[in-house]
């Protein structure tokens, strides 16, 4: 993971990977490795493990913090097209997003308490192993861990999700999967948030997040300017009943591609081009040769 450090190294990865358009690469340094045995291991511990009186206290404790982080870290971010959810129905719901850093759940956190809504997260199952501070929130903050295996695909994981959504949750799910540190522009997006979202008949909430430079340097590396977050919320996507869960997820994965890729055309007035380019990192002061 990054959060500081391996800046460069990071950047270099997601240039290779962007330039291959390869856009579900990993580029993060130091992922925890598991073997599919020990992913699934872990999160059936973890779902055993809510079931605990310590687990509903850590519950508690973790909302806390991660309220007063969303206020501390994204607390000057702005919000575009508020108005596009005035007619959303009452009830639970998908939201959508690039996948930029390892708290990029903030600025939506904050998005889900102006609508009064409860933010569930989907991750990624090794980000219940991240290291220190990061694993407790990841534990702790009523996150539904995702296991890349068929099964749990189909029988454990909708439940979880079917049950964040009756509470009338909002559910965020990134359909870019990877994170790339600090990458201003929308990739490519997969399918599975859009087929849940058809199956559970509950829109998407879609969204696209402008990271802008600030004029202050950050004071721990001066090869990046500070940044701040500002969330475009996009037209809400809506199942067709007329349609299957499969041509569902086609047709609102396109649908969601498109507004993502308008919405950046229209607020870094440029035409998307995925050949990699310094600028492309939010921030950034430095050149890859």
């Amino acid at each position: 993971m990054i959060f500081g450090d391996n800046r460069e190294a990071v950047i270099k990865n997601i240039k290779k990977a962007a330039n291959d358009r390869d856009f579900t690469a990993k580029v993060e340094i130091g992922d925890p490795q598991m073997s599919l045995d020990e992913r699934l291991k872990l999160v059936n511990d973890y779902w055993e493990n809510r079931k605990t009186f310590s687990s509903k206290i850590n519950n508690r404790i973790g909302h806390v913090i991660f309220n007063t982080l969303a206020k501390t870290i994204a607390g000057s971010t702005e919000f575009e097209g508020l108005e596009k959810l005035n007619n959303l129905p009452i009830g639970g719901a998908i939201v959508t997003s690039n996948h930029y850093n390892q708290v990029d759940s903030l600025p939506i956190k904050l998005l889900a308490d102006k609508m009064h809504c409860q933010l569930s997260i989907v991750i990624e199952d090794t980000n219940l192993m991240l290291p220190g501070f990061f694993r407790y929130l990841m534990n702790y903050v009523g996150t539904i861990p995702l296991v890349q295996s068929p099964s749990y695909i189909a029988n454990e994981f909708p439940k979880h999700l079917s049950q964040a959504l009756d509470q009338n949750n909002w559910v965020l799910i990134y359909p870019e999967q990877e994170m790339w540190w600090n990458y201003r522009k929308p990739r490519k997006l997969q399918r599975g948030a859009y087929y849940f979202a058809a199956k559970q008949n509950v829109p998407v909430i879609s969204t696209f997040v402008e990271i802008k430079d600030l004029p202050k340097v950050e004071k721990k590396d001066a090869n990046f300017y500070e940044t701040k977050y500002i969330v475009h919320v996009l037209a809400p996507i809506y199942p067709d009943v007329s349609l299957s869960a499969n041509e569902n997820a086609h047709y609102m994965m396109e649908q969601d591609y498109k507004q993502k890729v308008a919405a950046y055309e229209k607020i870094y007035g440029k035409k998307l081009n995925y050949d990699f380019l310094d600028w492309d990192i939010a921030g950034w002061r430095g050149h890859l040769s």
